[in-house]
């Protein structure tokens, strides 16, 4: 009688045994997510960092806003596909139309020479890429930004929705006269250099407020100045160093 309990209870064990390992799912390769998980890794979160780390702040960019703006841009979305490999490298990129995206680190000096707060309206006036507008729009204020380019400021207007950027409002005109509808503006950022500063952007921008812009012939450097707006509507100029931007494009 003993015999026979103990042969049930055994049976019992292998029984419950051989009903784990069916319950237990298929090892998955080292690496790989479980069957029918999705992997939500950011591939260029690396990359990501790295720019940030080695381009921006080894260079004097302190501004903790300015920062974590840089890290949550995917900048590798506002470039074009064949130049995505190098989206986080420490140069402009061009984006056709004779535009280019602007190295990491201007990107940065300019956005943090505004001297921004959240809830501010900012005009920018150049979106190309939208990445720039991007950035600000990360540092919580309003973007108000201008692109002359017809196929740019679709497109821009395009990869700013895909990532969900609703403060940043696009329009299709001719910067040099900025957005008077939504003046003032308490900061106003150019992308593209004209020869000389233009006069409307000043009466845009509102007391208290700056206006960071390169100024300089085209074909060659240019100096990068932030202009700001007194109570008095004074304006002091002050100059940031050489730079290399595209030229400003005026309509015909």
């Amino acid at each position: 009688m003993l015999t026979s309990r103990r042969a049930l209870l055994l049976l019992l064990l292998f029984l419950a045994l051989a009903g784990c390992r069916e319950a237990t799912p298929a090892a998955t390769p080292t690496g790989a997510p479980p069957v029918g998980v999705t992997p939500t890794a950011d591939p260029y979160a690396a990359a990501r960092e790295a720019m940030v780390r080695e381009q921006i702040e080894q260079r004097g960019i302190t501004g903790g806003r300015v920062l974590a703006a840089l890290r949550a841009v995917p900048r590798h979305r506002f470039v074009p596909e064949e130049h995505i490999a190098r989206a986080y490298a420490d140069h402009p990129l061009p984006i056709g139309y004779g535009q280019t995206i602007s190295q990491p680190y201007i990107v940065a000096l300019m956005s943090q020479e505004l001297g921004v707060q959240p809830g501010d309206a900012v005009l920018e006036i150049g979106t190309g890429s939208g990445y720039q507008a991007a950035v600000l729009a990360e540092m919580g204020v309003d973007v108000y930004t201008v692109e002359i380019i017809p196929e740019l400021a679709q497109r821009g207007a395009e990869t700013l929705a895909a990532l969900g950027y609703a403060d940043v409002h696009t329009l299709q005109a001719d910067g040099y006269f900025g957005w008077e509808t939504h003046a003032p503006y308490d900061a106003i950022i150019v992308t593209a250099a004209p020869d000389h500063l233009p006069q409307p952007l000043i009466g845009q921008l509102a007391a208290g407020g700056r206006l960071v812009i390169p100024i300089g012939p085209p074909g060659s450097y240019q100096t990068l100045w932030r202009y700001e707006k007194g109570a008095d509507g004074e304006v002091i100029a002050t100059n940031l160093g050489g730079v290399s931007f595209v030229p400003f494009t005026r309509a015909q």
